[in-house]
């Protein structure tokens, strides 16, 4: 029928209309009126010559947009299974969301997964179980060089600005890291008053635009750093080089966005268009990126200081380490952001097809500074689509001594993944500087949700090593973790990857590393 009402053209098209509106009313005045706007309509679709739908199917045409328009809800709420969602299944957000309202996060009848399948990873348990610790062990942030360590949590909130963030949705995360004594990175955007406001504790995180230390031509202004990380809440310094979801590539705020509030904590001019170059002007080769940090926890005071990468080439990060040994001068931390992470807008190409994993980024700088020597200098943490108790007992498995979160973050505060972030019309209030939409979040009740969810979460990691026979993440190892590569074979992660000794790079590197370890300059990023 659909196809014969297609078929017969914009005659049939407005007859429907007409009889549309008679069937609605029987006033006479209300169908002239209704068939005639339908009729306009049919006409501007008939002349115009952007889409060729309308131009054969005028009105019913419209049907087409519309459903284009609802396919990701009705993908998400009807078609979906809980298990295969993306980039976030239905299990996981529900886990989340059970977590942050306080709900048992549990499940019936067993998993839904399928075991057998390529891929699968699973944790070992041990016939000798420990007893779950009353308290969570932290982790000691702070090299030779740091004046001022502190102490990290399991699980914190990883980097998203003021800006992509609503003001509501920085408040709720800050009181949520103050009510539970976690951390919260400020995403490049600068340290707004939002971040300030309840107390939590802050990584200030500065990228390549400098936003809230930045001079008037968008270079490094020293005195404005050391003055903000002063601060009491502002427990670490980092320098991003890049992020997941689009490495190598800076970005630009429209200036239509950057309103007085916007310019206030970016240290920008109101109205003005802002963009985030994709390189660094303070540093070009690993020996200046490793002065640089520095000369930013000399500024800092003493407080840990450190970077955070989505992985490029094994040869450059060597190069690095190189850098540091050579300058003597060495981060307190390093984050691992992953390619699948990534919480903002960003090109299609580059969220699918550039930067590496978390896992094989991961592993590489875990097994980089143990093979330099380095790794009992620096904490480890790992950013990219953690969101369970086993999310963190994997990546810790895998060389991680922490853990941050951003999306399952923003579903604590209330986000339904709706994938509106970069359109400003999420629709409850998280990823919008909409004040009418950023209103709907209260943040009273969604900062008790991220401190239950956080806590729950890190919980769950505690039970899971508990079930593995460890106390403490430290004696997690990678045989732990275990992989089926084939419908018939499982390889645990100690077969799976190459794990360096400590000081290996120096005297005897493995044929596997040798090339790139020779080529690592200090004093240039080469390929």
């Amino acid at each position: 029928m659909l196809k014969l009402v297609l078929m017969t053209g914009p005659a049939l098209t407005v007859a429907l209309g007409a009889a549309l509106a008679w069937w609605v009313s029987p006033s006479w005045w209300l169908l002239v009126v209704v068939a005639a706007a339908m009729t306009a309509v049919a006409v501007r679709d008939v002349v115009q010559r952007e889409h060729s739908v309308l131009r054969n199917y005028p009105l019913l045409g419209h049907l087409r947009f519309l459903l284009e328009a609802l396919r990701p809800e009705l993908q998400q709420y009807f078609i979906e299974r809980d298990y295969d969602g993306r980039p976030y299944d239905r299990d996981v957000r529900s886990i989340v969301y059970e977590r942050a309202k306080g709900v048992d996060a549990e499940e019936p009848f067993g998993t839904e997964r399928d075991v057998g399948a390529a891929g699968y990873e699973f944790l070992v348990p041990s016939l000798a179980p420990k007893a779950t610790p009353d308290q969570p062990p932290r982790v000691r942030i702070g090299g030779p060089d740091c004046a001022k360590p502190y102490d990290m949590a399991l699980l914190n909130i990883s980097a998203m600005s003021f800006g992509s963030l609503s003001a509501n949705a920085i408040l709720a995360l800050n009181r949520g890291a103050a009510l539970g004594g976690f951390a919260q990175d400020t995403g490049e955007g600068g340290l707004s008053e939002y971040h300030l406001r309840h107390g939590g504790d802050l990584i200030w995180e500065i990228g390549t635009g400098y936003f809230g230390c930045r001079t008037d031509d968008g270079d490094f202004d020293a005195a404005m750093f050391a003055e903000k990380a002063a601060h009491d809440q502002v427990k670490c310094v980092s320098l991003k080089l890049s992020q997941g979801a689009k490495p190598g590539m800076g970005g630009v705020l429209p200036g239509s966005k950057v309103n007085a509030e916007i310019a206030k904590v970016r240290e920008v001019p109101q109205g003005q268009t802002v963009v985030s170059p994709p390189y660094h002007r303070v540093f070009s080769t690993p020996r200046e990126l490793v002065r640089f940090i520095g000369r930013m926890r000399e500024l800092a005071g003493g407080k840990p200081t450190g970077f955070k990468l989505c992985l490029t080439s094994r040869r450059q990060f060597l190069a690095v380490c190189k850098a540091m040994l050579s300058e003597g001068v060495t981060p307190d931390f390093i984050v691992v952001d992953g390619a699948e992470g990534g919480t903002g807008a960003a090109p299609l190409e580059f969220a699918d097809h550039v930067g590496t994993p978390l896992t094989e980024g991961l592993i590489t700088v875990h097994n980089a500074l143990v093979g330099t020597g380095l790794r009992d200098r620096i904490r480890v943490g790992a950013s990219g689509k953690v969101a369970t108790g086993s999310d963190m007992v994997k990546r810790m498995v895998q060389g991680a001594d922490y853990t941050n979160a951003a999306r399952a973050m923003m579903f604590a505060t209330g986000c339904i993944q709706a994938q509106r972030c970069h359109t400003n019309t999420c629709p409850v209030g998280v990823a919008t500087q909409d004040p009418r939409r950023a209103r709907a979040l209260d943040v009273g009740d969604k900062s008790a949700r991220v401190e239950r969810f956080q806590r729950a979460t890190v919980y769950g990691a505690m039970q899971i090593m508990a079930s593995m026979g460890v106390h403490d993440p430290t004696e997690l190892r990678p045989h732990m973790l275990r992989t089926r590569v084939d419908p018939f074979t499982v390889r645990s992660h100690a077969e799976l990857y190459e794990w360096l000794a400590p000081g290996q790079l120096l005297t005897e590197p493995p044929a596997t590393w040798a090339e790139d370890w020779a080529a690592a300059d200090p004093g240039q990023f080469t390929i």
